[in-house]
């Protein structure tokens, strides 16, 4: 059977998460306490999250049922179609089949409400009354905004202030939503006033926004920490998108042999091939699963695999993880999404146990790969998913030289609709890559040591 799109209907909406923790065949290495480095129990995290977002990062079951509220939230834009490719395949001249996810249907144009909708209700239903967090690109800014709107939360969002300043729409949208916003560094935290007195003009991180972000929660009783990416109950809700792209092949007969994603924490990337990993885990199927990172905050493929913190002030938790170390500052690449010094401990174990590769891109290719799929498709990819879409690309390049099929699958995990600016200067020939010498990551990683 072949078709241009599958689209499920409400009925087919998942009831349950999958968590690959229950399929790890290797153990996952403990989260350390910030100050003793001694593994953190559920105490230590209650300042920052509610119980059931607590349990769910230590659950062993395969199955964490998805609350019927979080479900009937989810049919606002769930579930996402999965489209073939058509008219990009020809333009390839590529024997390979192209197909995507496309979560960019989603309210917020993006992956990320998956998770800022169960982690505010799980907030609401504990009695949280504000939630505080950082935002890159503004996509995760946006999403948590529009989940708190849904149960009654104040948001408040620390945006990395280089984005706050290139991306004012993502701004302008999460304060449509009612969401406070404010540009990191800020002088609303100990942390934030640190970094602008070293730096009036700080450009700003998202570890640095994790700083401010988790500093604002620990400060206030009333106050919960909500993060995108990284976290195991992050990309435990995600895997809707993996789950629902399963069904969708199941539909068509067929099965993907290639899962592409980009990755910058991980959430987006995992939420799209953790459900076909399991399968891989259990002994059950085989697939080539490609994490693309770019070539300016390049963990995975040039950072070492450690325990650090998560933000740059050393206020969270320590995890082990691919890092290229807690004080990295990006440069100002506009995929704001992939620019974190860290990612998931768990795609950094599956990658460093050979289940995954992973490659780094840099962003003159990504526009320019880009651009073609929407000249073919019609949907402008945010800055981050085209770093998906350029290796589906080299991927069916491939395919057409060495003169075989294939079927490809990639996460669309958001339109570029705000992210214009970045277009307009690649088309004017401005955009510029930026890749880290060696001396550079040496210096970084000398942090975590």
């Amino acid at each position: 059977m072949s078709a241009h799109k599958v689209v499920l209907s409400e009925q087919d909406l998942p009831k349950a998460w999958y968590n690959i923790l229950a399929d790890l065949p290797f153990p996952l290495e403990p989260p350390l306490h910030p100050q003793t480095r001694q593994p953190i129990g559920p105490d230590d995290l209650r300042p920052l999250f509610p119980g059931a977002l607590i349990a769910q990062e230590v659950a062993r079951e395969r199955e964490i049922p998805i609350p019927e509220p979080v479900r009937d939230a989810y049919r606002l834009w769930r579930p996402t179609p999965l489209v073939r490719a058509v008219r990009w395949e020809r333009m390839l001249q590529t024997p390979a089949q192209i197909y995507f996810k496309y979560e960019g249907v989603s309210p917020v144009g993006s992956h990320k409400p998956n998770t800022a909708v169960p982690q505010a209700f799980y907030n609401a239903q504990e009695g949280t009354r504000r939630l505080t967090t950082e935002t890159g690109a503004g996509q995760w800014g946006s999403a948590l905004s529009f989940a708190c709107r849904l149960f009654g939360l104040d948001c408040t969002v620390y945006m990395v202030r280089v984005s706050y300043h290139q991306k004012p729409y993502r701004r302008i949208l999460m304060e449509t939503y009612g969401a406070e916003v404010i540009p990191s560094p800020s002088d609303r935290t100990q942390s934030g006033r640190r970094f602008l007195a070293e730096d009036a003009e700080h450009m700003g991180s998202l570890g640095i926004a994790i700083s401010e972000a988790v500093e604002d929660a620990a400060t206030h009783e009333d106050t919960h920490y909500s993060l995108g990416s990284v976290l195991n109950h992050v990309l435990l809700h995600q895997t809707v998108i993996g789950l629902e792209a399963k069904q969708q092949f199941e539909i068509l007969g067929i099965q993907p042999e290639v899962l592409i994603g980009a990755v910058g924490g991980g959430s987006n990337f995992a939420g799209l091939v953790f459900p076909f990993v399991g399968e891989m885990l259990r002994g059950e199927r085989s697939y080539r699963v490609i994490a693309v990172e770019p070539t300016a905050a390049p963990s995975l493929t040039r950072g070492k695999l450690t325990y650090d913190y998560g933000d740059t002030a050393g206020l969270t938790p320590l995890l082990q993880m691919h890092t290229l170390g807690h004080q990295f500052v990006p440069p100002p690449i506009h995929a704001g999404g992939l620019r974190y010094h860290g990612m998931a401990p768990l795609v950094s174990a599956l990658h460093a146990h050979g289940y995954i590769e992973a490659v780094a891109v840099g962003q003159r290719s990504v526009f320019a790969a880009a651009v073609e799929f929407a000249q073919a498709q019609g949907i402008v990819p945010a800055p981050e998913s085209a770093h998906a879409v350029k290796i589906a690309r080299d991927e069916a390049i491939r395919a057409r030289e060495e003169g075989r099929s294939t079927v490809i699958l990639f996460n669309l995990s958001g339109h570029g609709h705000f992210d214009l600016l970045a277009y307009d200067q690649y088309l004017r020939g401005e955009l510029e890559d930026s890749t880290l010498t060696d001396e550079a990551i040496a210096r970084l990683l000398a942090s975590v040591e």
